[in-house]
């Protein structure tokens, strides 16, 4: 075997390492973000097992506000209904929306606000929805990851190849953007 050949061969031999590589990370974080999205899923299961019991609480004190009731609960059964993480992400933040006009709801019944049962509620939706942005924000960093190396150079010659492709964040919509903007209302 000549010495021109045996480079060659080598040289192919880097490449296709080199390829190999680039794929195995970005599956690894493929897999990140897939991983991530699952957590969410854990804390979206306590959300949506809370809120029949919120809904159910807040109606003794609320007959009259069922409008947003029942946007909550079709809110809650769309996110549940989602199947894919794109879907998934809207549907949640529709059915944030939705939980967050009946904070602003609940302003308007100072017993609802007293009683026990609708404290403990309110505070276990408080602590999954806390739980609920972190894990929020470490999928938005697998995201972000697998986002930047899919564009980074070389692997964005391969990532289209491999079907590889920019995958969205988990965003506030657009359409509530302009409330996070503002700064809030202080009242005593």
């Amino acid at each position: 075997m000549s010495t021109a050949m045996i480079i060659l061969i080598g040289v192919c031999v880097v490449v296709v390492l080199w390829c190999i590589g680039i794929y195995n990370n970005l599956v690894s974080l493929r897999n990140n973000r897939e991983n991530a999205f699952a957590n969410i899923d854990v804390q979206l299961k306590q959300r949506y097992d809370l809120i029949p019991q919120l809904v159910e609480t807040v109606k003794g004190y609320a007959a009259h506000e069922k409008e947003l009731l029942e946007r909550i609960t079709q809110a809650r059964t769309a996110a549940m209904g989602a199947t894919t993480i794109n879907d998934k992400i809207e549907a949640e933040n529709q059915l944030s929306s939705a939980l967050a006009g009946l904070k602003v709801s609940v302003e308007a019944y100072p017993d609802l606000k007293a009683n026990q049962n609708f404290l403990q509620l309110q505070g276990e939706i408080a602590d999954i929805e806390n739980k609920l942005a972190a894990t929020r924000r470490f999928f938005n960093s697998a995201t972000k990851e697998l986002n930047t190396a899919v564009q980074r150079f070389p692997a964005v010659l391969l990532a289209g190849m491999f079907g590889f492709h920019r995958e969205p964040m988990f965003e506030v919509p657009q359409t509530e953007r302009a409330q996070y903007d503002k700064a809030p209302e202080i009242k005593f």
